[in-house]
């Protein structure tokens, strides 16, 4: 069985954003967006790259909220249209195989213990490597060539991990 699932960003925070002014968007530090490319407007709640016309918002997120030195937060992409990503256990969308992906494993305290960076097309090795540790609670992916938080990854309670 899968040990891991990746889970998107609920919408439903967002979905309010998208009727603010552009002056109220530059009040939060965010900016609406076109996509003028597919791929490169990867969905944070869709888990799928935006379609060439879609709107989005790029917003800044606390990805990393923990009480620790690793507290963090970066931009990130919405899409107007976006529904939150269900992806079955143990599966890798797209959004994640074509970009190089940095991989970070965290401990309940929201301490790092280990990454990796990794082709997306071997994310899921590398996933199931760094739940081989049974400190690591949770895993963030972030693109690599910008840093940017991509999702959180869970484990599965009937997999091989934990």
């Amino acid at each position: 069985m899968p040990s891991f699932q990746l889970v998107g960003l609920p919408a439903a925070p967002f979905t309010p954003l998208f009727s603010l002014s552009e002056a109220e968007l530059s009040e939060i530090h965010a900016q609406r967006v076109v996509a003028t490319s597919n791929p490169g407007y990867p969905c944070r709640v869709s888990l799928a790259d935006a379609e060439i016309g879609d709107e989005l918002l790029l917003l800044p997120y606390a990805h990393q909220p923990a009480a620790s030195p690793y507290r963090a937060s970066g931009p990130i992409f919405v899409c107007k249209s976006a529904r939150q990503a269900v992806v079955e256990p143990g599966v890798v969308p797209a959004y994640v195989t074509r970009r190089l992906m940095s991989v970070r494993a965290y401990d309940a305290a929201g301490w790092m213990t280990d990454a990796a960076v990794c082709p997306g097309a071997e994310t899921a090795a590398v996933i199931e490597r760094l739940f081989e540790d049974a400190r690591v609670a949770y895993i963030h992916l972030h693109n690599a060539n910008r840093g940017c938080f991509s999702c959180a990854v869970q484990r599965t309670s009937s997999g091989t991990c934990g």
